[in-house]
């Protein structure tokens, strides 16, 4: 049976993939998936995009901007990593320029009932060191629900990987996915919490997130609906992506937006 993964890459990982061995890595370790089926993204066009790397620039997970020094990310991008360690890069869509604004982390927020991606309450916030002039998504809240009903389009973005075990890309990348009924993605994942998470993608597969996109936005109706989790592979026929349902967490979250 194929493995679930986080979405995530560490440089242990990517050099495993590079041989074709792409193992499941620590929920500690630094990881991110990648969009499979996408196309370039425009930074201009969606402002709010912005990727987690380490102290000496490697990308390795995805995140949101919601307010000019809050980003919101998953809980298994940073668990186990100090604010030190971590930055977040805002307004580069080629990840080899150097465009925008490289920001340090001040706290990571992490949710206290946090364990794994697969059971749930996969969500982090970021203080960062300045407050970034930029546009900012807003969150999707409890009464969003059209937001989360099965066949709603929701866009996908990140530098991940473009196919399971791949090379990440260079430049930032968006595909367009349908929501998934909490029933058919429970037949695809038995773990699948409907409350904690929402799943998205096309039965046949061909597009999803892939590691290196963890943590990085699903959007719809102008809202964050979701960061990226985990998945079976990559865009795999019948494995849709799974993603953090922000709604759940909104009230959380938005306490320590405004803090």
């Amino acid at each position: 049976m194929a493995k679930t993964l986080h979405r995530l890459i560490t440089a242990l990982a990517a050099a495993v993939a590079a041989v074709g061995l792409l193992t499941v890595v620590p929920a500690s370790a630094d990881v991110s998936p990648y969009i499979v089926g996408g196309t370039r993204a425009t930074i201009s066009q969606y402002p709010w995009t912005v990727y987690l790397a380490t102290s000496s620039g490697g990308q390795f997970c995805g995140g949101t901007l919601v307010k000019g020094n809050k980003v919101v990310t998953a809980a298994h991008c940073t668990s186990g990593r100090s604010a030190a360690s971590t930055r977040v890069v805002w307004g580069r869509e080629d990840k080899q320029s150097t465009a925008g604004i490289v920001a340090s982390v001040t706290k990571i927020w992490i949710h206290p009932s946090y364990r794994s991606a697969t059971s749930g309450y996969d969500v982090s916030v970021l203080t960062l060191d300045r407050n970034i002039t930029s546009a900012y998504l807003p969150l999707a809240g409890p009464s969003d629900t059209a937001l989360y009903a099965a066949g709603t389009s929701t866009t996908i973005l990140g530098w991940g990987t473009t196919s399971s075990g791949g090379s990440a890309s260079r430049y930032l990348l968006k595909a367009s996915v349908p929501v998934v009924s909490d029933t058919s993605c429970k037949q695809s994942y038995p773990q699948y919490n409907a409350s904690a998470m929402v799943c998205a993608g096309y039965p046949q597969g061909g597009t999803d997130t892939c590691q290196g996109d963890s943590g990085g936005p699903i959007v719809a109706g102008g809202k964050l609906i979701g960061a990226t989790s985990w998945g079976r592979g990559c865009a795999s026929a019948g494995y849709p992506g799974v993603y953090a349902r922000i709604a759940t967490y909104n009230s959380v979250l938005t306490q320590q937006i405004d803090s």
